[in-house]
């Protein structure tokens, strides 16, 4: 399980603005990490919490750097792709993950990674917090967003 091994982490994030930006394909795994993402950032204290949803994964990017200019403290970037029997997967899983980097990186604000690169969709599902899953890929980009605020503002 790729869960193995992740920090159990205790944090308050109260006075927080986050925005949660998830993709809209694949909506039973969507639903499941955007759910996810929500009740963390409740445990977390966060109550400033806004929702934006685009189409798709490959958007994220895009969304995510337009809403870190807007004085958030975090952004949660949510989406997943399934493996298909083309080349797409590769490329929309390479320009999400290298456009969410940069975001991250260019901007100084803190990007949560819930992109899910799954072969097929049981694996999505498996990750996506619903009941019987196995991994709450929603709630760990969340917990991962405010950590890193937090670790930033002790800097």
């Amino acid at each position: 399980m790729s869960g193995a091994g992740a920090p159990r982490l205790t944090l308050d994030g109260t006075g927080l603005r986050v925005t949660v930006v998830a993709a809209s394909w694949h909506t039973e795994v969507m639903d499941g990490l955007v759910a996810g993402a929500q009740r963390a950032l409740a445990a977390a204290n966060v109550t400033d919490v806004r929702l934006l949803r685009v189409p798709g994964s490959f958007e994220l990017p895009v969304a995510a750097g337009r809403v870190a200019r807007t004085g958030v403290d975090a952004v949660v970037a949510l989406g997943v792709v399934i493996r298909g029997g083309t080349p797409h997967f590769d490329y929309v899983c390479s320009a999400a993950t290298q456009g969410l980097t940069d975001v991250a990186v260019r901007t100084g604000v803190p990007v949560g990674f819930g992109l899910l690169t799954c072969d097929d969709e049981a694996q999505a599902l498996d990750r996506a917090g619903l009941p019987g899953s196995s991994e709450d890929k929603g709630a760990e980009a969340a917990e991962a967003a405010v950590a890193t605020v937090l670790a930033l503002r002790g800097l």
